[in-house]
């Protein structure tokens, strides 16, 4: 955290009023029946869970089994209060009043170490009892963690079948094997080896540089091996070897002694760097324009430019906002990226089950980056760090998985008026906060952007390693259906990239609706289109939810709109409306088991009717999900949505055919997302920025032109300066 006047967090929470009764019998109620007391300040319950909350769910957890039961505890995160409770407790909050107090739960996934015994409970942690602890049914699997992996990965690499298949290659010595354990994925299929009831990984082998093995960071994608262990996480047990396709069909060929190809390394001190790149620094004088304070342990309230807004992290979803407005009007209950999924194309076994759910098979917090001053995030910084939970249900820190600053974003607005050659000119600046994830080979960088105009922008980049395949090595300039070959003898396959956006909104108030307006050309008339050049826009209510579709030819665009709350000046409802780029919906067909496990991936707007639980598009637990258990689903009910409570799941993504130029490492890939004021203020909200000004700005010209400017002059040459 950089040095900044401005950025304000308390060197201690804020204690409890005097008299504060209820929250004193909460604290006696505890250490009654043996619990820690919580800290002094009021425990929030949009809080993320303390690391002492951690550590007494899973003791809550122990004490509910017999002594010397083992766990692997998968996850024990915030349970979110339900939302008709959570809403008067906001709303005494912003009023001033003392809200009444919401008990503390926490949601914990959990196995019996060395099993595949699945249980999930719901621990009250101000009254210190588990609520629930149910063992789930077949085909129900949670999440991988870094601590499996690496067991899997160790494993493999020393199990003698595996080790007997791999001396077939005939490997030069001293190579160093890499394994990436991968989600097994779904496709149903049974024999008498195997049935996917049971929770497994299949695992794709690599090898570093065979002539610079000792380099860590080796990028191992480049050598590619046709071995693919399948093996169970939960005994160790390899389950088969599969030997991959590494031609143009589906042919597996036996093993043959492995030829020599170079190396395609990213790492700097492998290449001859760019020296007349001269630095660009970001300084802000005065300090940043926001403040940071916590409204609970590990919860920030964040104020900036008219904005505020509760920042929440967890395990699953990483980075979470809640109950966010603009000049304390309210827009926003709930916002995060609900899912992700990237279905691969390659019809061969093995690989026609590869499809990875990013955050339910991983977890978007618990993959977070310790983010860098001035590698990851430039400027005047401010870090938010987590706690999550270790598969022993211990609390494990993460610093720095958010990156809050400011960033200029070019010109907000301007107009010269050519009568009197002024022009005036506002730059508009942007709030950021972002969080980078890896997630084995790929990175993604997501923030949430807000701007001085009541935008605010979601924003997806890609980055990161292609996940690779071997292939002959006579093959390398011969086009593949399956995929591009972006090295001799390695092939990149096609693939698509599906992200899920969850928009809880409360636009002016809740009680919003969903609409989608077109426009649509007028009809030729001798009176009222008689040039036809007329056209005008039709509004079409989302009565129902469902899935839906963007309509370039029609300019649909999707709304939330506030029908009780009108605009002072032309009396239209207040909304926001989404500006969401196309995509190409998923390609697998509709009774392939990536269709069914995406349930988001074939439409680009989702609607649902509210219900509590439902937060995650892809379903609770995407780990070998057979579907039926996310938004399709839950949009099928077709609920009625009329004076009722939407949300909105916005899809976005990349069909990503790779290029040569995206190894060995990919440029991003930049997708946004935009949710902009439709009729909500009375007049443009960045008017009152003052204008853009040379003595603040500090520009300096570089050619004899711009010698004359006066420093101190208003770029745009107004008495406003």
């Amino acid at each position: 955290m950089t040095a900044n006047n401005d950025i304000r967090v308390d060197s201690q929470p804020p204690v409890p009023a005097e008299g504060d009764t209820a929250h004193d019998a909460g604290v006696a109620a505890k250490a009654a029946n043996g619990a820690t007391g919580p800290p002094a300040y009021r425990a929030h319950p949009l809080g993320p869970l303390s690391a002492q909350e951690i550590t007494r769910g899973a003791e809550l957890i122990h004490g509910s089994w017999p002594a010397g039961t083992e766990f692997q505890f998968k996850a024990i995160t915030l349970l979110e209060p339900a939302k008709a409770e959570l809403i008067p407790y906001l709303a005494a909050e912003r009023g001033g009043q003392l809200p009444t107090d919401i008990d503390r739960r926490a949601f914990v996934v959990y196995y019996l170490r060395g099993t595949h015994n699945l249980h999930e409970a719901v621990v009250n942690l101000t009254q210190s009892k588990v609520e629930s602890n149910v063992k789930l049914g077949p085909f129900m699997h949670a999440n991988g963690d870094g601590e499996e992996i690496i067991a899997v990965e160790k494993a493999l690499l020393e199990h003698p079948d595996v080790q007997a298949e791999i001396a077939k290659l005939k490997l030069p010595e001293g190579t160093v094997l890499v394994a990436d354990p991968w989600i097994y994925g779904s496709d149903g299929v049974k024999d008498d080896k195997f049935y996917d009831d049971k929770r497994v990984m299949q695992c794709f082998l690599y090898m570093r540089d065979p002539n610079n093995s000792g380099e860590a960071d080796s990028c191992h994608y480049s050598f590619p091996l046709p071995i693919s262990p399948v093996i169970d996480p939960a005994t160790m047990e390899l389950i088969r070897i599969d030997i991959v396709p590494t031609g143009l069909d589906e042919t597996v060929k036996p093993l043959e002694p492995w030829q020599p190809r170079p190396p395609n390394e990213y790492i700097p001190e492998a290449q001859t760097l760019r020296t007349d790149l001269k630095p660009l620094r970001v300084v802000q004088p005065e300090g940043a324009s926001f403040t940071v304070e916590p409204f609970s342990e590990m919860g920030r309230l964040i104020r900036w430019q008219k904005w505020d807004f509760k920042v929440g992290f967890n395990q699953r979803e990483g980075m979470v906002l809640y109950d966010v407005h603009y000049d304390n009007k309210p827009l926003f209950y709930r916002l995060s990226l609900s899912d992700m999924s990237i279905p691969y194309s390659d019809p061969r076994h093995p690989f026609h089950r590869k499809a990875a759910f990013d955050l339910g098979d991983a977890g978007a917090g618990i993959m977070a980056n310790n983010l860098q001053l001035g590698c990851d995030c430039l400027g005047s910084i401010y870090y938010i760090s987590g706690v999550l939970s270790g598969s022993r249900g211990e609390a494990v820190e993460m610093p720095n998985v958010i990156c809050v600053h400011e960033q200029d974003a070019g010109i907000g607005w301007k107009h010269t008026n050519y009568r009197t050659n002024r022009p005036v000119v506002v730059r508009s600046r942007e709030l950021v906060l972002q969080t980078i994830l890896t997630v084995s080979n790929y990175e993604y960088i997501l923030q949430f952007v807000f701007n001085t105009a009541g935008d605010m922008t979601y924003e997806a980049r890609a980055t990161g390693i292609l996940s690779t395949q071997p292939l002959d090595l006579d093959l390398t300039t011969t086009p593949h259906p399956y995929g591009t070959v972006v090295h001799p003898g390695v092939l990149a396959g096609f693939h698509q990239h599906f992200f899920s956006l969850r928009v809880d909104p409360m636009i002016g108030g809740h009680g919003n609706a969903i609409v989608y307006d077109e426009a649509v050309p007028l009809p030729r008339d001798p009176k009222q289109n008689p040039h036809g050049t007329g056209y005008t826009v039709q509004r079409t209510e989302v009565a129902t939810s469902g899935g839906y579709d963007l309509d370039v030819n029609r300019n649909r665009t999707f709304k939330i709109t506030n029908p009780a709350v009108r605009n002072a000046v032309n009396g239209a409802v207040v909304g926001y409306k989404v500006m969401l780029p196309p995509m190409q919906p998923i390609l697998a067909d509709s009774d392939s088991f990536h269709y069914k496990r995406a349930e988001f991936a074939d439409h680009s707007v989702y609607v649902t009717r509210y219900a509590e639980g439902e937060l995650y598009s892809g379903g609770l637990y995407t780990n070998q999900s057979r579907g039926g258990t996310g938004v399709r689903n839950w949009a099928n009910r077709q609920d009625s949505l009329r004076g009722g409570d939407p949300v909105l799941w916005l899809q976005f993504g990349i069909n990503h055919v790779p290029r040569i130029e995206d190894f060995p490492v990919m440029p991003v890939e930049t997708l946004r997302v935009m949710l902009r004021p439709v009729n909500f203020f009375d007049r443009n909200p960045a008017l009152d920025c003052a204008p853009s000004v040379q003595a603040v700005n500090c520009s300096v010209g570089l050619n004899e032109a711009m010698d004359g400017l006066k420093v101190g002059e208003a770029c745009c040459g107004s008495n406003g300066a």
